[in-house]
Protein backbone atom coordinates (compact mmCIF):
# COMPACT_ATOMS: atom_id res chain seq x y z
CA UNK A 1 0.00 0.00 0.00
CA UNK A 2 1.48 3.35 -1.01
CA UNK A 3 2.15 5.83 1.69
CA UNK A 4 1.12 9.36 0.85
CA UNK A 5 3.31 12.25 1.90
CA UNK A 6 2.11 15.77 2.39
CA UNK A 7 3.03 18.32 -0.25
CA UNK A 8 5.41 20.93 1.14
CA UNK A 9 7.39 23.89 -0.25
CA UNK A 10 10.57 21.80 0.15
CA UNK A 11 9.21 18.96 -1.92
CA UNK A 12 8.22 21.35 -4.69
CA UNK A 13 11.81 22.66 -4.91
CA UNK A 14 13.42 19.23 -5.43
CA UNK A 15 12.44 18.70 -9.12
CA UNK A 16 13.57 22.23 -9.99
CA UNK A 17 16.88 21.66 -8.21
CA UNK A 18 17.39 18.43 -10.14
CA UNK A 19 16.57 20.25 -13.41
CA UNK A 20 19.01 23.06 -12.58
CA UNK A 21 21.68 20.50 -11.72
CA UNK A 22 21.08 18.70 -15.02
CA UNK A 23 21.32 21.99 -16.95
CA UNK A 24 24.55 22.84 -15.15
CA UNK A 25 26.01 19.43 -15.98
CA UNK A 26 25.02 19.77 -19.64
CA UNK A 27 26.48 23.27 -19.83
CA UNK A 28 29.78 22.00 -18.42
CA UNK A 29 29.85 19.08 -20.86
CA UNK A 30 28.96 21.30 -23.83
CA UNK A 31 31.24 24.22 -22.91
CA UNK A 32 34.23 23.07 -25.04
CA UNK A 33 31.93 22.68 -28.07
CA UNK A 34 30.39 26.13 -27.53
CA UNK A 35 33.84 27.72 -27.29
CA UNK A 36 34.99 25.81 -30.38
CA UNK A 37 31.95 27.04 -32.32
CA UNK A 38 32.52 30.64 -31.19
CA UNK A 39 36.22 30.40 -32.09
CA UNK A 40 35.32 29.15 -35.57
CA UNK A 41 32.83 31.98 -36.09
CA UNK A 42 34.95 34.71 -34.48
CA UNK A 43 38.21 35.30 -36.36
CA UNK A 44 41.20 36.76 -34.54
CA UNK A 45 42.56 39.61 -36.66
CA UNK A 46 45.31 40.46 -34.16
CA UNK A 47 46.95 43.70 -35.26
CA UNK A 48 46.66 42.94 -38.96
CA UNK A 49 45.34 45.53 -41.37
CA UNK A 50 41.98 44.45 -42.77
CA UNK A 51 40.61 45.66 -46.10
CA UNK A 52 37.03 45.35 -47.31
CA UNK A 53 37.82 43.58 -50.57
CA UNK A 54 35.65 40.63 -49.49
CA UNK A 55 32.98 39.75 -46.92
CA UNK A 56 35.43 38.51 -44.27
CA UNK A 57 34.38 41.16 -41.70
CA UNK A 58 31.22 42.46 -43.37
CA UNK A 59 27.95 41.72 -41.56
CA UNK A 60 25.31 44.43 -42.07
CA UNK A 61 25.29 47.10 -44.78
CA UNK A 62 22.42 49.53 -44.20
CA UNK A 63 22.29 52.12 -47.00
CA UNK A 64 26.00 51.46 -47.51
CA UNK A 65 27.71 49.45 -50.25
CA UNK A 66 31.05 47.94 -51.15
CA UNK A 67 32.49 50.25 -53.81
CA UNK A 68 35.23 49.35 -56.30
CA UNK A 69 37.47 52.37 -56.91
CA UNK A 70 38.90 53.25 -60.30
CA UNK A 71 42.69 53.54 -60.65
CA UNK A 72 43.78 56.86 -62.10
CA UNK A 73 45.86 56.93 -65.27
CA UNK A 74 49.26 58.55 -64.69
CA UNK A 75 52.02 59.66 -67.09
CA UNK A 76 53.91 56.63 -68.44
CA UNK A 77 57.07 55.51 -66.71
CA UNK A 78 60.26 56.62 -68.43
CA UNK A 79 61.88 54.32 -69.63
CA UNK A 80 61.21 51.37 -70.10
CA UNK A 81 58.03 51.11 -72.09
CA UNK A 82 58.05 47.38 -72.69
CA UNK A 83 55.72 45.94 -75.29
CA UNK A 84 56.32 42.38 -74.12
CA UNK A 85 53.65 40.88 -71.91
CA UNK A 86 54.08 39.41 -68.43
CA UNK A 87 56.11 42.15 -66.75
CA UNK A 88 57.10 42.04 -63.07
CA UNK A 89 57.97 44.93 -60.75
CA UNK A 90 59.71 44.04 -57.46
CA UNK A 91 60.60 46.23 -54.47
CA UNK A 92 64.04 45.46 -53.06
CA UNK A 93 65.56 47.13 -50.01
CA UNK A 94 67.00 50.08 -51.93
CA UNK A 95 65.42 50.03 -55.38
CA UNK A 96 62.62 48.83 -57.64
CA UNK A 97 63.40 46.16 -60.23
CA UNK A 98 61.50 45.81 -63.50
CA UNK A 99 61.56 42.57 -65.55
CA UNK A 100 59.98 42.36 -68.98
CA UNK A 101 60.22 40.38 -72.19
CA UNK A 102 62.19 41.34 -75.24
CA UNK A 103 62.99 39.67 -78.56
CA UNK A 104 66.25 39.61 -80.46
CA UNK A 105 64.24 39.30 -83.67
CA UNK A 106 62.29 42.57 -84.04
CA UNK A 107 58.74 42.05 -85.23
CA UNK A 108 58.75 38.38 -84.35
CA UNK A 109 55.30 36.86 -83.71
CA UNK A 110 53.75 33.48 -82.92
CA UNK A 111 52.73 33.28 -86.59
CA UNK A 112 56.38 32.59 -87.46
CA UNK A 113 56.17 29.20 -85.79
CA UNK A 114 56.83 28.03 -82.22
CA UNK A 115 60.59 27.56 -82.48
CA UNK A 116 61.45 30.87 -84.13
CA UNK A 117 58.98 32.75 -81.92
CA UNK A 118 60.51 31.56 -78.65
CA UNK A 119 64.15 31.10 -79.65
CA UNK A 120 64.79 34.86 -79.78
CA UNK A 121 63.14 35.81 -76.51
CA UNK A 122 65.15 37.36 -73.67
CA UNK A 123 64.39 38.77 -70.24
CA UNK A 124 65.23 42.47 -69.87
CA UNK A 125 65.83 44.45 -66.70
CA UNK A 126 65.50 48.04 -65.45
CA UNK A 127 66.05 49.78 -62.09
CA UNK A 128 64.49 52.75 -60.33
CA UNK A 129 64.52 54.55 -56.98
CA UNK A 130 60.89 55.70 -57.22
CA UNK A 131 59.26 53.18 -59.64
CA UNK A 132 58.57 56.05 -62.05
CA UNK A 133 61.96 57.06 -63.50
CA UNK A 134 63.90 54.01 -64.68
CA UNK A 135 67.40 53.31 -65.95
CA UNK A 136 68.58 50.48 -68.19
CA UNK A 137 71.86 49.32 -66.61
CA UNK A 138 74.71 47.85 -68.63
CA UNK A 139 75.07 44.50 -66.86
CA UNK A 140 77.65 42.86 -69.11
CA UNK A 141 75.97 39.45 -68.82
CA UNK A 142 74.68 38.95 -72.37
CA UNK A 143 75.37 40.92 -75.52
CA UNK A 144 73.10 41.42 -78.50
CA UNK A 145 72.85 44.24 -81.03
CA UNK A 146 69.10 44.56 -80.56
CA UNK A 147 69.67 45.66 -76.94
CA UNK A 148 72.78 47.84 -76.95
CA UNK A 149 72.08 49.01 -73.38
CA UNK A 150 73.21 45.58 -72.16
CA UNK A 151 70.26 45.09 -69.80
CA UNK A 152 69.62 41.41 -70.55
CA UNK A 153 69.47 39.21 -67.42
CA UNK A 154 68.47 35.92 -69.09
CA UNK A 155 69.07 34.61 -72.60
CA UNK A 156 69.10 31.31 -74.49
CA UNK A 157 66.52 29.68 -72.24
CA UNK A 158 63.99 28.29 -74.70
CA UNK A 159 60.37 28.85 -73.59
CA UNK A 160 61.48 30.19 -70.18
CA UNK A 161 62.02 33.77 -71.35
CA UNK A 162 58.49 33.90 -72.72
CA UNK A 163 57.13 34.46 -69.20
CA UNK A 164 60.06 34.54 -66.78
CA UNK A 165 58.49 35.78 -63.52
CA UNK A 166 60.67 36.42 -60.44
CA UNK A 167 59.82 37.13 -56.80
CA UNK A 168 61.74 37.98 -53.63
CA UNK A 169 61.63 34.96 -51.34
CA UNK A 170 60.61 36.02 -47.82
CA UNK A 171 60.63 32.53 -46.33
CA UNK A 172 62.58 32.62 -43.03
CA UNK A 173 66.03 31.08 -43.34
CA UNK A 174 66.22 31.10 -47.13
CA UNK A 175 69.91 30.94 -48.29
CA UNK A 176 71.29 34.30 -49.51
CA UNK A 177 72.10 32.74 -52.88
CA UNK A 178 68.38 32.02 -53.33
CA UNK A 179 66.94 35.31 -52.07
CA UNK A 180 65.24 35.68 -55.47
CA UNK A 181 63.39 32.86 -57.19
CA UNK A 182 61.56 32.64 -60.49
CA UNK A 183 59.44 30.40 -62.68
CA UNK A 184 59.28 30.36 -66.44
CA UNK A 185 58.21 28.12 -69.29
CA UNK A 186 55.27 26.85 -71.29
CA UNK A 187 54.13 23.44 -72.49
CA UNK A 188 53.61 22.11 -76.00
CA UNK A 189 50.36 21.70 -77.85
CA UNK A 190 49.72 18.40 -79.67
CA UNK A 191 50.82 19.75 -83.06
CA UNK A 192 54.17 20.93 -81.62
CA UNK A 193 55.60 17.58 -80.54
CA UNK A 194 58.36 17.67 -83.17
CA UNK A 195 59.79 20.78 -81.48
CA UNK A 196 59.48 19.04 -78.11
CA UNK A 197 61.56 16.13 -79.42
CA UNK A 198 64.26 18.59 -80.44
CA UNK A 199 64.14 21.04 -77.50
CA UNK A 200 63.06 18.88 -74.58
CA UNK A 201 59.97 18.91 -72.37
CA UNK A 202 58.06 22.01 -71.39
CA UNK A 203 56.61 22.93 -68.02
CA UNK A 204 57.70 25.47 -65.42
CA UNK A 205 61.39 25.61 -64.62
CA UNK A 206 62.84 27.10 -61.43
CA UNK A 207 65.63 29.68 -61.12
CA UNK A 208 67.34 31.38 -58.19
CA UNK A 209 69.49 34.50 -57.72
CA UNK A 210 71.19 36.39 -54.89
CA UNK A 211 70.42 39.82 -56.39
CA UNK A 212 67.75 39.44 -59.05
CA UNK A 213 70.35 39.90 -61.80
CA UNK A 214 72.56 36.81 -61.81
CA UNK A 215 70.33 33.78 -62.29
CA UNK A 216 70.99 30.05 -62.16
CA UNK A 217 68.73 27.13 -62.86
CA UNK A 218 67.78 25.13 -59.76
CA UNK A 219 67.11 21.98 -61.80
CA UNK A 220 67.33 21.06 -65.46
CA UNK A 221 63.92 19.40 -65.44
CA UNK A 222 60.69 21.32 -64.83
CA UNK A 223 59.47 21.46 -61.23
CA UNK A 224 55.84 21.89 -62.37
CA UNK A 225 55.13 19.28 -65.08
CA UNK A 226 53.99 20.39 -68.50
CA UNK A 227 50.81 18.30 -68.48
CA UNK A 228 49.43 20.48 -65.65
CA UNK A 229 49.42 23.66 -67.65
CA UNK A 230 47.50 23.63 -70.93
CA UNK A 231 49.67 25.45 -71.77
CA UNK A 232 51.33 27.78 -69.25
CA UNK A 233 51.45 30.49 -71.94
CA UNK A 234 50.59 33.15 -69.39
CA UNK A 235 52.25 34.70 -66.36
CA UNK A 236 52.60 31.96 -63.75
CA UNK A 237 53.55 33.51 -60.43
CA UNK A 238 54.80 31.99 -57.19
CA UNK A 239 55.51 33.56 -53.79
CA UNK A 240 56.10 32.62 -50.18
CA UNK A 241 52.96 32.99 -48.07
CA UNK A 242 53.57 33.72 -44.40
CA UNK A 243 49.91 33.12 -43.59
CA UNK A 244 49.81 29.71 -45.29
CA UNK A 245 53.44 28.80 -44.47
CA UNK A 246 54.02 27.56 -48.00
CA UNK A 247 55.02 28.61 -51.49
CA UNK A 248 51.92 29.33 -53.55
CA UNK A 249 51.79 29.19 -57.33
CA UNK A 250 48.86 30.39 -59.44
CA UNK A 251 49.13 29.28 -63.06
CA UNK A 252 47.06 29.26 -66.23
CA UNK A 253 45.04 26.23 -67.25
CA UNK A 254 42.14 25.69 -69.64
CA UNK A 255 39.01 24.97 -67.58
CA UNK A 256 35.74 24.05 -69.31
CA UNK A 257 37.18 25.26 -72.60
CA UNK A 258 38.21 28.71 -71.27
CA UNK A 259 41.43 30.13 -69.95
CA UNK A 260 41.28 29.88 -66.16
CA UNK A 261 43.30 29.66 -62.95
CA UNK A 262 44.78 26.70 -61.08
CA UNK A 263 46.78 26.61 -57.86
CA UNK A 264 49.46 24.43 -56.29
CA UNK A 265 51.57 24.71 -53.12
CA UNK A 266 55.02 23.63 -51.95
CA UNK A 267 57.14 23.76 -48.83
CA UNK A 268 60.50 23.62 -50.64
CA UNK A 269 59.78 25.20 -54.05
CA UNK A 270 60.73 21.91 -55.75
CA UNK A 271 57.95 19.47 -54.91
CA UNK A 272 54.40 20.70 -55.49
CA UNK A 273 51.00 19.42 -54.40
CA UNK A 274 48.48 18.23 -57.02
CA UNK A 275 46.92 21.27 -58.60
CA UNK A 276 43.37 22.45 -57.95
CA UNK A 277 41.30 24.29 -60.55
CA UNK A 278 39.57 27.39 -59.15
CA UNK A 279 36.02 28.05 -60.30
CA UNK A 280 35.96 31.85 -60.68
CA UNK A 281 35.24 32.51 -64.38
CA UNK A 282 31.88 33.83 -65.49
CA UNK A 283 30.24 31.58 -68.14
CA UNK A 284 32.34 31.69 -71.30
CA UNK A 285 34.85 34.13 -69.79
CA UNK A 286 38.60 33.86 -70.42
CA UNK A 287 41.03 34.95 -67.68
CA UNK A 288 44.31 35.18 -69.55
CA UNK A 289 46.44 35.91 -66.47
CA UNK A 290 45.68 35.88 -62.76
CA UNK A 291 48.36 38.28 -61.40
CA UNK A 292 47.69 37.05 -57.84
CA UNK A 293 50.06 38.46 -55.22
CA UNK A 294 50.18 39.28 -51.49
CA UNK A 295 49.16 42.87 -50.81
CA UNK A 296 52.21 44.56 -49.33
CA UNK A 297 50.31 46.29 -46.47
CA UNK A 298 48.26 43.20 -45.59
CA UNK A 299 50.10 40.14 -46.97
CA UNK A 300 47.52 37.66 -45.67
CA UNK A 301 45.24 39.08 -48.39
CA UNK A 302 46.20 38.26 -51.98
CA UNK A 303 45.15 40.80 -54.60
CA UNK A 304 44.49 39.56 -58.13
CA UNK A 305 44.35 41.76 -61.24
CA UNK A 306 43.61 39.22 -63.97
CA UNK A 307 43.31 40.00 -67.64
CA UNK A 308 39.87 39.32 -69.11
CA UNK A 309 40.33 38.25 -72.73
CA UNK A 310 37.55 39.04 -75.21
CA UNK A 311 38.44 36.72 -78.07
CA UNK A 312 35.43 37.75 -80.19
CA UNK A 313 36.12 41.49 -79.86
CA UNK A 314 39.45 41.66 -81.59
CA UNK A 315 41.18 40.02 -78.59
CA UNK A 316 40.64 43.19 -76.53
CA UNK A 317 41.52 42.88 -72.84
CA UNK A 318 40.35 44.39 -69.55
CA UNK A 319 41.93 44.28 -66.11
CA UNK A 320 39.65 42.86 -63.38
CA UNK A 321 39.84 42.89 -59.59
CA UNK A 322 39.58 39.87 -57.30
CA UNK A 323 41.01 38.79 -53.96
CA UNK A 324 41.66 35.66 -51.93
CA UNK A 325 42.91 34.77 -48.47
CA UNK A 326 44.37 31.50 -49.70
CA UNK A 327 42.91 28.04 -50.21
CA UNK A 328 41.07 27.24 -53.42
CA UNK A 329 38.69 30.17 -53.74
CA UNK A 330 38.66 33.72 -55.08
CA UNK A 331 36.35 36.44 -53.81
CA UNK A 332 34.87 38.30 -56.72
CA UNK A 333 32.61 41.02 -55.41
CA UNK A 334 32.78 42.91 -58.71
CA UNK A 335 32.38 41.63 -62.25
CA UNK A 336 32.85 44.97 -64.01
CA UNK A 337 36.30 45.98 -65.22
CA UNK A 338 38.85 47.49 -62.85
CA UNK A 339 40.87 49.12 -65.68
CA UNK A 340 39.29 49.58 -69.12
CA UNK A 341 41.23 49.56 -72.41
CA UNK A 342 41.04 53.38 -72.59
CA UNK A 343 40.54 55.97 -75.30
CA UNK A 344 42.20 55.39 -78.67
CA UNK A 345 43.39 52.36 -80.57
CA UNK A 346 46.37 51.51 -78.38
CA UNK A 347 44.41 49.96 -75.55
CA UNK A 348 42.00 48.14 -77.88
CA UNK A 349 44.68 46.34 -79.88
CA UNK A 350 45.10 42.57 -79.72
CA UNK A 351 46.02 41.60 -76.13
CA UNK A 352 47.04 45.17 -75.35
CA UNK A 353 46.33 45.26 -71.61
CA UNK A 354 48.12 43.05 -69.14
CA UNK A 355 48.72 44.09 -65.55
CA UNK A 356 52.25 43.55 -64.29
CA UNK A 357 52.95 41.62 -61.12
CA UNK A 358 53.76 44.20 -58.45
CA UNK A 359 51.65 46.78 -56.61
CA UNK A 360 53.90 49.21 -54.74
CA UNK A 361 53.83 52.41 -52.72
CA UNK A 362 55.02 55.34 -54.83
CA UNK A 363 54.07 58.28 -52.62
CA UNK A 364 53.02 59.15 -49.09
CA UNK A 365 49.43 58.15 -49.80
CA UNK A 366 49.78 56.54 -53.23
CA UNK A 367 50.42 53.11 -54.67
CA UNK A 368 50.95 52.22 -58.32
CA UNK A 369 49.98 49.42 -60.70
CA UNK A 370 51.80 48.91 -63.99
CA UNK A 371 50.46 47.76 -67.37
CA UNK A 372 51.81 46.72 -70.73
CA UNK A 373 53.61 49.52 -72.53
CA UNK A 374 54.89 51.18 -69.36
CA UNK A 375 51.49 52.54 -68.40
CA UNK A 376 51.05 53.40 -64.73
CA UNK A 377 47.87 53.71 -62.70
CA UNK A 378 47.60 55.06 -59.16
CA UNK A 379 45.30 54.46 -56.18
CA UNK A 380 45.37 55.64 -52.58
CA UNK A 381 46.95 53.16 -50.20
CA UNK A 382 44.44 50.37 -49.45
CA UNK A 383 42.19 52.07 -52.00
CA UNK A 384 40.90 49.11 -54.00
CA UNK A 385 37.50 48.88 -52.30
CA UNK A 386 35.68 50.91 -49.66
CA UNK A 387 32.55 50.68 -47.59
CA UNK A 388 30.73 53.67 -49.08
CA UNK A 389 27.88 55.74 -47.66
CA UNK A 390 25.90 58.49 -49.48
CA UNK A 391 25.26 61.91 -48.00
CA UNK A 392 21.89 60.72 -46.71
CA UNK A 393 23.82 58.45 -44.37
CA UNK A 394 24.11 54.75 -43.64
CA UNK A 395 25.57 52.18 -41.28
CA UNK A 396 28.06 49.36 -41.51
CA UNK A 397 28.42 46.69 -38.81
CA UNK A 398 31.20 44.10 -38.74
CA UNK A 399 30.96 40.47 -37.82
CA UNK A 400 32.25 39.56 -34.34
CA UNK A 401 36.05 39.29 -34.14
CA UNK A 402 38.88 39.47 -31.63
CA UNK A 403 41.93 41.71 -31.87
CA UNK A 404 45.17 42.70 -30.19
CA UNK A 405 45.94 46.35 -29.56
CA UNK A 406 45.11 49.52 -27.69
CA UNK A 407 43.92 51.89 -30.46
CA UNK A 408 41.79 51.67 -33.59
CA UNK A 409 43.31 53.13 -36.77
CA UNK A 410 41.20 53.77 -39.87
CA UNK A 411 41.95 54.67 -43.49
CA UNK A 412 39.01 56.79 -44.61
CA UNK A 413 37.78 59.74 -46.63
CA UNK A 414 34.75 62.03 -46.29
CA UNK A 415 33.44 65.00 -48.19
CA UNK A 416 33.46 68.43 -46.53
CA UNK A 417 29.86 67.78 -45.50
CA UNK A 418 30.28 64.12 -44.57
CA UNK A 419 31.43 62.45 -41.38
CA UNK A 420 31.84 59.16 -39.58
CA UNK A 421 31.41 57.84 -36.03
CA UNK A 422 32.39 54.46 -34.62
CA UNK A 423 30.81 52.34 -31.89
CA UNK A 424 32.26 49.27 -30.20
CA UNK A 425 29.73 46.54 -29.45
CA UNK A 426 29.91 43.20 -27.72
CA UNK A 427 29.48 40.03 -29.79
CA UNK A 428 25.71 40.23 -29.29
CA UNK A 429 25.49 43.66 -30.89
CA UNK A 430 25.01 45.75 -27.74
CA UNK A 431 26.94 49.02 -27.44
CA UNK A 432 29.66 49.01 -24.78
CA UNK A 433 29.29 51.95 -22.35
CA UNK A 434 31.89 54.61 -23.04
CA UNK A 435 32.30 53.46 -26.66
CA UNK A 436 28.90 54.32 -28.12
CA UNK A 437 28.29 56.49 -31.17
CA UNK A 438 27.53 59.43 -28.89
CA UNK A 439 30.87 58.91 -27.11
CA UNK A 440 32.84 58.92 -30.40
CA UNK A 441 34.45 62.13 -31.54
CA UNK A 442 33.00 62.94 -35.01
CA UNK A 443 35.45 62.13 -37.80
CA UNK A 444 35.75 64.01 -41.06
CA UNK A 445 38.61 64.60 -43.47
CA UNK A 446 40.86 62.30 -45.47
CA UNK A 447 43.59 60.27 -43.76
CA UNK A 448 45.51 57.10 -44.52
CA UNK A 449 45.97 56.52 -40.79
CA UNK A 450 43.78 58.21 -38.17
CA UNK A 451 43.19 57.01 -34.62
CA UNK A 452 39.55 56.88 -33.52
CA UNK A 453 38.84 58.64 -30.21
CA UNK A 454 36.11 58.26 -27.62
CA UNK A 455 35.43 60.91 -24.98
CA UNK A 456 36.00 58.96 -21.79
CA UNK A 457 38.09 55.89 -22.61
CA UNK A 458 40.26 55.97 -25.74
CA UNK A 459 42.38 52.95 -24.74
CA UNK A 460 41.07 49.62 -26.05
CA UNK A 461 43.57 47.29 -24.37
CA UNK A 462 40.88 45.96 -22.00
CA UNK A 463 39.06 44.43 -25.00
CA UNK A 464 42.07 42.51 -26.35
CA UNK A 465 41.09 38.93 -27.03
CA UNK A 466 37.37 39.54 -26.38
CA UNK A 467 34.78 39.20 -29.18
CA UNK A 468 33.58 42.61 -30.36
CA UNK A 469 31.82 44.22 -33.30
CA UNK A 470 32.39 47.64 -34.85
CA UNK A 471 29.47 49.80 -35.93
CA UNK A 472 30.18 52.69 -38.30
CA UNK A 473 27.69 55.50 -38.81
CA UNK A 474 28.70 57.16 -42.09
CA UNK A 475 27.64 60.05 -44.31
CA UNK A 476 29.22 60.80 -47.71
CA UNK A 477 32.20 58.76 -46.59
CA UNK A 478 34.45 55.86 -47.60
CA UNK A 479 36.14 53.41 -45.23
CA UNK A 480 39.08 51.60 -46.83
CA UNK A 481 40.73 49.65 -44.00
CA UNK A 482 41.01 49.22 -40.24
CA UNK A 483 43.86 48.16 -37.99
CA UNK A 484 44.32 47.87 -34.24
CA UNK A 485 47.62 49.35 -33.11
CA UNK A 486 49.55 47.31 -30.55
CA UNK A 487 50.28 48.97 -27.20
CA UNK A 488 53.70 50.54 -27.09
Amino acid sequence: MAVSRPITQESLKRPRQRLCSLRLLLSILLLPFVHASQAADTPDIGSRRELFVDRFLVSDLKNTTLKLHEPQWMPPVAPPRPNGHYATVLKADDKFQFYYRGDTIPGNTWKKGLEQYHAGEVTLYAESRDAIHWTLPSLGLFAHDTFPQGNIVLMNEFLVNHNFTPFIDTKPGVPPAEKYKALGGISYQPHQLAVREKRGPGGLKAFASPDGIHWKKLRDEPIVPEEWGKYFDSQNYAFWSESEHAYICYFRRFIKGCRGIARTTSTDFIHWTPFVEIDVNLPGEHLYTSCTQPYFRAPHIYIATPTRFMDKRGAATDILFMSTRGADVFHREFTESFIRPGIGKEGWADRANYAAIGIHQTGDAEMSLFLTGGRRYALRLDGFVSVHAPLAGGEFVTKPFTFTGSKLEINYSTSAAGQMRVEIQNAGGNAIPGFTLDDCEPIWGDHIARTVGWKSAPDLAAFTGKPVRLRFEMSDADLFSIRFIPAQ
